[in-house]
């Protein structure tokens, strides 16, 4: 019902995975730039979604912007999630 994989992302976790894998290359970018394209708000990004996938490790926070882990690559083509 809620949408949620077996390593508790929920649709937006995804999509924050997705977008930063496929629409940015797995390169780093601006919590704005990257809330903007999920059409959500960055303090939601920033407050929400960005802790839980930061302890997870499926993406890092770097000086030049947020970027997806190999681990969060991985999780992305084992289970096939397209943008």
């Amino acid at each position: 019902m809620l949408d949620i994989d077996e390593r508790g992302l929920d649709v937006t976790d995804r999509k924050i995975l997705t977008t930063l894998y496929y629409k940015f290359a797995a390169k780093p970018v601006g919590l704005n730039t990257l809330a903007a394209s999920i059409s959500e708000d960055s303090n939601t990004v920033e407050e929400v979604y960005e802790p839980f996938l930061l302890r997870s490790g499926l993406i890092e926070r770097t000086p030049k912007g947020r970027t997806v882990t190999q681990m969060a690559i991985e999780h992305i083509m084992d289970q096939n999630y397209q943008i």
